[in-house]
């Protein structure tokens, strides 16, 4: 058997980098151009990232990744480690290398950490570890507003201005809910909307990952100083919205009545280990935030 060794640091070895997407890249297709992508936005998964490696013969055959997540919960700032990127090589599964390195995780994580989160469409890897579901909510509002005007454009994250209005709105941002919400985090907002269309809007100084589909609105993160309220996003929307679904726990932005019903996001289930003091409360972790 080929020498085993873990590597915790992008830094022990110049080229851990390309091993770790040949092995990533393998398990999760176009990953590594999600990469070059943050990497155009300014930031980097070398950066963000710290990798937990099992190796052999120079391989990687085996990884977790931990990012720091600054997470608003329950009125509360705190920070949460982030696992993502959980993979093996197809040719050593079902031979206890994922085990060996999730549990060389924790001990690290349990130290640094009083929260672990995830999301995964397969939580039965995640529940011998300590892993428990948390269940999310979406939120839906009736709109009777009027056509509003012409207020969003969206941003050219290739134009130098609008990169560097991205990151001063994504350092300065406010968490979208007091129960669960974000603040001051990059690569993870880029890496999940930085291929997406984010709108904004000038006059509040407001970006919004939203679809418009059939007159129905779908809002999945704000980013901004202040969170303006509903009205004042539809007021600049020039058409009929008749609906509007929020993806995460919508008190600030001063709806009238919403209905919260269980929905699951395509990324799967969110799950949480240790302590988490939104549990029991109606809330989503927003797309941009999900590792």
């Amino acid at each position: 058997m080929g020498q085993y060794r873990f590597k915790r640091s992008f830094s022990d070895n110049s080229d851990i980098s390309e091993k770790l997407f040949d092995l990533l890249e393998i398990v999760f297709p176009g990953i590594r151009d999600g990469a070059k992508q943050i990497q155009e936005l300014g930031v980097t998964w070398e950066s963000a990232s710290t990798p937990f490696i099992k190796f052999q013969n120079d391989i990687a055959i085996s990884h977790v990744g931990v990012l720091e997540i600054p997470m608003h919960i329950m009125s509360h700032t705190m920070t949460v480690g982030g696992i993502h990127a959980v993979a093996t090589h197809p040719e050593f599964q079902r031979r206890g290398y994922y085990r060996e390195v999730m549990t060389e995780v924790l001990k690290h994580c349990d130290q640094q950490y009083k929260t672990l989160v995830l999301t995964t469409s397969n939580p039965e890897f995640y529940t011998p570890f300590g892993f428990r579901i948390i269940p999310e909510y979406l939120f839906k509002t009736k709109c009777k507003a009027p056509v509003g005007s012409n207020g969003f454009r969206v941003l050219d994250i290739a134009d130098h201005q609008d990169l560097e209005l991205l990151h001063r709105l994504l350092e300065v941002r406010s968490p979208v809910s007091h129960i669960v919400g974000i603040v001051n985090e990059k690569p993870l907002f880029c890496f999940n909307e930085g291929g997406r269309s984010l709108y904004y809007a000038a006059d509040l100084d407001l970006i919004s990952c939203m679809t418009i589909e059939n007159n129905q609105l779908h809002i999945f993160d704000i980013v901004a100083p202040q969170i303006s309220p509903l009205t004042e996003i539809l007021a600049r929307i020039p058409q009929v919205i008749a609906e509007v679904f929020v993806y995460f726990s919508p008190e600030l932005l001063d709806i009238e009545e919403t209905q919260a019903f269980p929905y699951q996001l395509d990324d799967g289930l969110l799950m949480v280990r240790g302590e988490f003091a939104a549990e029991g409360q109606k809330f989503m972790l927003p797309r941009s935030a999900r590792c």
